[in-house]
């Protein structure tokens, strides 16, 4: 569909999207004629603005005249007509100056980094700390310990080794934890842990190996040896969504601030951001998140000198300033995985 669309609807589009995203005002046919230089009259622009609604661009909220972007607008914006802008020297600077490590954890750098990023953003900044799931599965074993008890080891490729007492259904035989590790090792070898979490639950759903009771269990005790832990995610400027515009119902506002409170869902969506390096946008209901329509995510993942990944990024309305917030999602994250991999 988006072949269809010729210049002058591209330019008029792009119109519309970036006035509604500075006035958050739906927009009509001679605002576009008055504020942009395009030699059309305002009935050859309603004719187009026509043709973009019905091929689900644009929408016209109740009676006004005007029009709003849909998602499906946006998507296409972002991707086929944005100009991202350069960082201006001040904004850089700022980012620098805040991002500092001397005599601080790196718990409170990210939460520093939170902050900063909603500062200049003005929407709301949200960092996840580094996370094991991110890492690269190379290898599991299970140690016999007494009884049902079990010590799971988690073994990535960077190295990194998680330890976790599991404790199994019935007493199991050392040799067949032996045979279960050697199947998950090669059902799982190079596998993010957060994609190998995916597998596991892929796995136990297969009907083949519901009939198969050795591999039902490894892949239970699988399951809880690759289990969540409280992961870190550091949340600032929840009140600048307060101003938005388009925030103004209470009851929306309360579903927002409870996605982010319980930050399960949030955490979810994050790991998938972690999938692959740099910058991902997530607008309305691409997140899966139901408490985030209306709402986009940009995030970029960032490295420590560990080699372990997190992820940072800006929330804000759909009509967010994507030429500008982009860049500085994308700025911040280099910087912090620069700083980070000096220590």
């Amino acid at each position: 569909m988006r072949d269809y669309l010729n210049e002058r609807s591209r330019q008029i589009l792009e119109a519309i999207i970036e006035d509604y995203i500075a006035t958050a005002e739906p927009v009509g046919s001679r605002a576009i004629t008055r504020r942009h230089a395009m030699s059309l009259s305002p009935a050859t622009v309603r004719n187009v603005m026509a043709d973009l609604e019905e091929m689900g661009f644009l929408i016209s909220p109740h009676t006004s005249a005007g029009r709003v972007p849909t998602e499906q607008a946006y998507r296409f914006y972002v991707d086929s007509l944005l100009d991202v802008r350069r960082m201006a020297r001040e904004e850089r600077e700022e980012i620098r100056k805040r991002c500092q490590l001397s005599g601080k954890d790196i718990g409170e750098v990210l939460k520093e980094t939170s902050r900063l990023l909603s500062s200049v953003s003005h929407y709301m900044g949200i960092v996840a700390a580094p996370r094991f799931a991110s890492n690269v599965f190379r290898h599991m074993e299970f140690v016999k310990l007494g009884g049902r008890r079990i010590l799971a080891v988690l073994v990535s490729r960077n190295g990194a080794v998680q330890n976790r007492i599991i404790e199994a259904d019935e007493e199991l035989p050392p040799a067949d934890l032996v045979r279960m590790g050697n199947y998950l090792n090669g059902l799982l070898e190079g596998l993010t842990i957060a994609r190998v979490r995916q597998r596991i639950l892929e796995e136990m759903e297969d009907e083949k190996t519901r009939y198969d009771l050795l591999l039902t269990r490894a892949l239970r005790l699988s399951q809880q040896t690759v289990a969540e832990n409280g992961d870190e995610v550091f949340i600032e400027g929840q009140a600048n969504i307060l101003e938005q515009p388009e925030f103004a119902d209470v009851v929306k506002m309360k579903e927002i601030f409870r996605a982010f409170e319980e930050k399960g869902q949030l955490i979810g969506l994050l790991d998938r951001c972690m999938e692959a390096e740099g910058v991902h946008i997530f607008i309305g209901s691409e997140s899966s998140l139901g408490q985030m329509a209306g709402m986009s995510l940009i995030t970029s993942t960032y490295r420590t000198g560990k080699n372990s990944m997190g992820v940072l990024g800006v929330v804000g309305p759909t009509r967010m300033g994507y030429a500008k917030v982009i860049p500085i999602v994308d700025y911040t994250a280099r910087l912090v995985s620069k700083l980070l991999e000096l220590e």
